[in-house]
């Protein structure tokens, strides 16, 4: 799971992700990192723990308008 967050951290960092955005669905990056759902989720809770990503209920997970990465 330490390759995907520093994947999805990396994405965050160069823009790809820029604050504010939503990330793709669970189903989505599952598919691109070619991993299951239950490790995007683990992976999203972890970043949500570190104040980079955030959750909005019925909407997605989105970049921390101001993180600390």
């Amino acid at each position: 799971m330490d390759e995907l967050l520093d994947a999805l951290l990396k994405k965050i960092k160069d823009g790809t992700y820029p604050p504010g955005s939503q990330l793709p669905s669970g189903r989505a990056l599952a598919a691109e990192y070619d991993v299951s759902q239950s490790t995007i989720s683990r992976a999203v809770a972890t970043l949500r723990g570190q104040g980079v990503l955030v959750g909005r209920p019925g909407r997605g997970v989105f970049v921390a308008e101001s993180n600390r990465h």
